[in-house]
């Protein structure tokens, strides 16, 4: 027997193998790390974590999410069909947020919580993912296969904010954790970093509209950031004294 087919030998998912990765890795609780659609059809997975985004796409328009960025899925059976490992979550495409996860149960000094609740959404579908191998399932460990499957679901149970943070640019990132906000920031990015302004102003000029988010109010200091197309283009600090400046443009209703 030449070297190759005895490597291959080894390497092939022995019955004990797959014990272990259905001790391991069913019932296993994770985060949506990107919007996953509802599919009849397995989702494919390559173990480098490339997917093929027009499967994906087509399966979002037509049955919608399983679980968007965030959303709490548990895998729910692992089937091994040749050179795919087969994920079913949340009980597949007929599958979702069970009656326990709406169910609010109450004390006579407390008030109601909800059943399975956590600081995550469960998430409103199911689906199935699969891993596809050149030839074969490996003999890896569950893990492994978690770490394949990290750039759609991570199973650290971090939360949705922790995940978005991942998706950005590090100068973003740095910006948010300092609560300070920088051009080219998009208004999540500087919700995160900031919170809700005191008030959202508008603005004509030359045909071009800005929005402009204000934050602290006189008197005392105020910071002044400007949208274009959703973009932040400029950040102004001022000064307010009682009764202090104040822009003469079309206030948003929030």
């Amino acid at each position: 027997m030449n070297p190759a087919t005895a490597q291959a030998k080894t390497e092939r998912l022995a019955a004990e193998h797959r014990a272990e990765l259905i001790r391991n890795l069913n019932a296993e609780f994770g985060t949506a790390k990107v919007q996953i659609p509802r599919s009849k059809k397995p989702l494919q997975l390559r173990p480098t974590g490339q997917y093929d985004r027009e499967q994906w796409s087509e399966a979002m328009t037509k049955f919608g999410p399983a679980a968007r960025l965030g959303d709490l899925v548990q895998i729910t059976a692992i089937q091994f069909e040749g050179k795919k490992l087969v994920l079913e979550i949340n009980h597949g495409i007929s599958g979702g947020r069970r009656w326990w996860h709406r169910i609010q149960v109450s004390g006579t000094a407390s008030r109601g919580t909800t059943l399975g609740a956590t600081q995550h959404t469960h998430a409103p579908g199911g689906t199935k993912l699969a891993l596809v191998f050149p030839k074969t399932i490996p003999a890896k460990t569950a893990a492994e296969f978690k770490e394949m499957l990290k750039p759609v679901l991570d199973f650290e149970r971090r939360t949705a904010t922790e995940l978005y943070l991942d998706t950005i640019d590090k100068k973003y990132r740095d910006a948010i954790e300092k609560k300070e906000i920088i051009e080219g920031m998009d208004k999540e990015m500087v919700l995160l970093a900031k919170g809700i302004p005191w008030k959202k102003m508008r603005d004509f000029k030359g045909g071009i509209e800005t929005e402009d988010w204000i934050y602290g109010e006189p008197p005392g200091e105020m910071e002044f950031v400007t949208f274009l197309d959703g973009t932040v283009i400029r950040i102004k600090e001022s000064h307010a004294a009682i009764g202090g400046w104040v822009k003469e443009t079309e206030q948003i209703e929030r």
